[in-house]
């Protein structure tokens, strides 16, 4: 018999508006696809159930009919992000002078930091430096943009169970604008994804700070008996797949499943039917043979 976790959801913060202006500048470092999406509600009892069926040996669901893992591929489509490049790697420093220096070259002023870590600066704050942006000027335009992108690694791709800091060590990858683009996010995002997961998996457990909009997506996308709506009813699927599901209505019923409701629609799954790869959503819908 196996006992009901409570494993909690991390509060999703709502979706990193931006100004219109500086979508080219946004395409140019590759995080264009990620900032179009909106909300995406998390649901514990969903995601105590999948953690449940996670194995730390092979990063893999095991589900009745198969096992299945967020690939690189899943995270292009449903995020839009660059998986090949340089890795998203560095010397991680924790003194005082080296976030205080990073953070006057990236966003022109000393940081707000969090009272518990110093090497962690608040998003609120950095959110108050892009929108004080005037926009008049190529340097002005760049910094808005870092600062916004800062704010999505924060809040989506690394996030912490707080979604309120970012670490200060991914401030040296955003220093030079033209490198921005050429680092792997989809990989450091899926790896951070892979830990996430590893530590779930511990029973004393009781938050997540996984990506949850990459999670939930790709779910919903593939296994179709546990989607909170039919996903022929959603918009046509485009890069960033996960745009589909932001703000989408969900039932009365499925928000009355719980964890148990959960498992049994596991354990009940056909082959061939309820589990479907990602890229035929974007390719006219198509069911895995």
């Amino acid at each position: 018999m196996q006992l009901n976790r409570n494993l909690l959801v991390r509060k999703l913060d709502p979706p990193q508006t931006w100004n219109p202006m500086v979508e080219n500048h946004l395409r140019a470092t590759e995080f264009y696809h990620v900032s179009k999406i909106g909300v995406i509600r998390g649901f514990h009892p969903l995601l105590a159930a999948l953690v449940e069926r996670w194995r730390l040996e092979t990063h893999t669901f095991v589900l009745p009919v198969d096992e299945v893992t967020v690939t690189l591929e899943d995270v292009a489509h449903i995020f839009g992000l660059p998986i090949n490049g340089e890795p998203v790697s560095g010397w991680t420093n924790s003194s005082s002078d080296f976030v205080q220096s990073q953070s006057m070259a990236i966003f022109g002023r000393e940081p707000v930091l969090s009272g518990n870590s110093k090497s962690y600066i608040k998003l609120g704050w950095v959110r108050r430096i892009r929108d004080g942006e005037p926009l008049d000027t190529e340097e002005s335009i760049r910094k808005y943009v870092k600062c916004q992108i800062f704010c999505m690694l924060g809040s989506t791709l690394f996030a912490d169970k707080s979604t309120a800091y970012a670490h200060a060590k991914y401030l040296p990858l955003l220093r030079e604008f033209e490198r921005i683009h050429t680092y792997s996010w989809g990989s450091a995002c899926l790896a951070h994804l892979y830990r996430a997961l590893y530590r779930a998996s511990r029973y004393d457990t009781k938050e997540m700070d996984v990506p949850l909009n990459l999670l939930f997506v790709w779910v919903w996308e593939r296994m179709l008996c546990i989607a909170p709506i039919p996903r022929h009813t959603l918009p046509p699927a485009e890069i960033p797949v996960a745009m589909r599901w932001s703000h989408s209505e969900w039932t009365t019923s499925w928000l009355a499943k719980t964890v148990a409701r959960f498992r049994h629609d596991i354990d009940y799954m056909q082959e061939g039917y309820d589990v479907q790869i990602i890229c035929d959503s974007l390719s006219g819908g198509r069911t895995k043979e």
